[in-house]
Order: structure tokens, then sequence, then C-alpha cells
């Protein structure tokens, strides 16, 4: 892939980012996705339902949305190669542990985060054509 389609991957990654995870930033919107996810899984007949979540759960939740929101506005303001493989990696992190929450009965609507993921992880450990880990292409960036 070129520079720039590999560049867009990396923006289109932090726009989702930054979409799915901006409402778990705050006790008060991140109670608002989980109606909403409460509702779109009923929509799908997915009789399961998200635990009640106590003061310690509701804090790692919105820890989780501040930085990957921080993380996903850095990269849409400073795309970068090097970031996109960091992100990569990340979400390989990510992937890993929702599987593994998804083996100990975690709610199956966290089957679609892990696709998307796997998928975003997946593009951007792409290799990128005239690009070397240690190159100047390294450092190809993008205003934004």
């Amino acid at each position: 892939m070129g520079t720039s389609t590999y560049l867009r991957v990396v923006r289109a990654s932090a726009w989702y980012d930054l979409m799915v995870t901006i409402g778990f930033a705050t006790p008060w919107t991140f109670a608002a996705i989980l109606a909403g996810l409460e509702t779109i899984s009923s929509l799908f007949g997915i009789t399961a339902r998200f635990p009640v979540f106590e003061p310690a759960h509701m804090l790692m939740a919105n820890l989780l949305g501040s930085i990957v929101t921080v993380w996903a506005i850095l990269r849409l303001r400073d795309t970068q190669v090097r970031y996109g493989r960091y992100d990569a990696a990340g979400r390989f992190l990510f992937a890993t542990w929702q599987l593994y929450a998804l083996l100990h009965g975690a709610h199956p609507i966290v089957w679609s985060f892990l696709v998307v993921e796997v998928a975003f992880g997946i593009a951007q450990v792409l290799p990128i054509d005239g690009v070397r880990c240690r190159g100047n292409g390294a450092r190809a960036s993008v205003a934004g």
C-alpha cells in the first residue's frame, strides 16, 4: 500500500476511535452509551445484559475513554506512519483482552468491537511501499 493510503487508514482508525470512545470519557455520557448499547442489543435479539457499573468500573471506563480520545485527536492532528504502527500494537492488545473477556462471558456485542480492532490492526501493520521501519519514510505524516 502507498504511504498516502496508509495515512488515510490511520486517520480513519482515529475517527473510529473518537466516535466510539469519546462517550466513555465522562460518567454521564458513559451511562447514555451503555443505555444505547442495551437498546441495540435488544433490537438484535441479544438477551444478555450489561452488568451494573460500580464506581471503580465507571472509573476504568472513563479512563479508557479519556486516553483513547486524546490518542485519537493526536493521530488526527499529526497523522504519522509511526503512530499507525503503535496504534496497531494497541489494537492487538485491545483485541486480546476483548477475546479474553468474550471467552469469560462478556456481553456478545463486544464481538463487533473485536472485529473492528483486528481489521484496523491488520491494516496498520501491512507493508508500505518504499517505507522501511527505520527509514526516513517512517516519519511520513500529513497535516490534519
